[in-house]
């Protein structure tokens, strides 16, 4: 595998970045309307505030999309900030591209002085919720997962038992 670099995302990164999203769930096309808007703060999910994130990894300098990850700042269940989407191509998964797109995300969080972070999961979703817990988040509820303090992520440290 080529060296990933990582990157802020720019709008000429959503047909790639609709591509990946549309693997796992809906179309293409869906999925560039919804990441353009997302991008542009036009699409406001329920609570967020502004402002908001998203990363690209890229294979090699100037490649193709491998993963991306985006997150907003929010009120929903009393979290200061959300995770809205994280994806990476299957050659990718159980690399280190989620986990150093994570620690993206989580900085951005952190400079935005926002800890308790929460993220939607399908409970049927096992890989997801095993990855975002060994990367520090716990239980919210049947669907979310929370870190309570999102700088677990960038120290590194397991969650506690």
């Amino acid at each position: 595998m080529a060296a990933i670099e990582y990157r802020p995302a720019d709008p000429s990164d959503v047909p790639a970045m609709a591509r990946i999203r549309a693997a796992e769930w809906e179309t293409e096309e869906y999925w560039r309307a919804r990441i353009a808007r997302y991008m542009d703060c036009e699409l406001q999910p329920q609570q967020a505030l502004l402002p908001r994130a998203l990363y690209v990894a890229l294979e090699g300098e100037g490649g193709a999309v491998v993963g991306l990850i985006a997150g907003h700042l929010t009120r929903r269940y009393q979290c200061d900030g959300e995770l809205e989407w994280i994806n990476v191509a299957p050659q990718y998964r159980g690399s280190e591209v989620a986990p150093a797109l994570l620690r993206l995300l989580a900085a951005w969080f952190a400079g935005q002085k926002a800890r308790r972070i929460c993220v939607d999961v399908d409970p049927s979703n096992e890989a997801a919720r095993r990855f975002y817990t060994r990367h520090g988040a716990g239980p919210l509820n049947p669907h979310w997962l929370v870190w309570h303090d999102i700088n677990v992520v960038l120290n590194g440290q397991s969650p506690k038992a």
